[in-house]
């Protein structure tokens, strides 16, 4: 059983877990779809979304501007059309203006107030200086893909995050919205995990690819969380 006297740091996945990321690809991948005469549900741009990315990250790096459009190549292949520039380069440029769920901001004030609070995410540096805008709270620390040249579900992100921070595995929680980015791997390296199932097209999934994995401990959202370990 989880208990927050154990922990003296909180580490977040952002994308899916702070912010609501999947209203933002449906709503930047949609219309493209559309334009091009491809007429699927939101589940299935989800699961589509989920294998493009893992693919696209799978390889040699590259930021992830250029996954992204990736993605988007990468959907006009399977479905027949050729994206133009623009709507390639559409979900790099629509990222910093998604937002948070709307649970997000009031969690991390209060948790903040007793815990440390960091990010690790599969970003550009730039990208999330945009995000960042959203969160009046204090991160210690933030640890980026474009960092480390490293996208989750890889290790060398978690450890160079464990490295930085500087404490022992048990000391750290790691809070994330996806199985396979988050809670298979830093459990891997013995950190304790919290999946954040968060509501979704494709239930218990999201946009990512679909594993088995069981977190420490499973809540909705982020207010459930600090509730949790806050009331300890």
């Amino acid at each position: 059983m989880l208990q927050s006297k154990d922990f003296e740091f909180l580490t977040f996945d952002c994308y899916g877990t702070l912010i609501d990321w999947e209203a933002g690809i449906v709503a930047t991948l949609m219309p493209i779809l559309r334009t091009h005469h491809v007429n699927i549900s939101d589940a299935e741009l989800l699961e589509l979304y989920g294998e493009f990315e893992a693919l696209s990250e799978s390889g040699p790096y590259q930021n992830y501007r250029a996954v992204l459009a990736s993605v988007v190549r990468q959907c006009g292949k399977r479905y027949g059309f050729e994206p133009s520039p623009d709507e390639s380069a559409a979900l790099g440029n629509a990222l910093p203006r998604w937002h948070p769920w709307p649970d997000t901001i009031d969690a991390l004030r209060k948790l903040e107030r007793q815990f440390s609070l960091a990010i690790i995410s599969n970003i550009d540096d730039d990208l999330f200086s945009e995000t960042r805008r959203n969160f009046p709270v204090h991160f210690a620390h933030v640890f980026t893909a474009q960092q480390v040249r490293c996208y989750k579900p890889g290790l060398e992100i978690f450890r160079s995050a464990l490295a930085t921070i500087g404490l022992s595995p048990d000391r750290v929680l790691h809070v994330g919205q996806s199985l396979y980015h988050d809670v298979r791997p830093a459990q891997s390296l013995g950190l304790s995990t919290v999946w954040v199932n968060r509501p979704s097209a494709r239930p218990n999934v999201g946009a990512v690819r679909k594993i088995d994995a069981l977190p420490d401990l499973e809540v909705r959202d982020l207010r459930t969380l600090s509730e949790f370990l806050l009331s300890y």
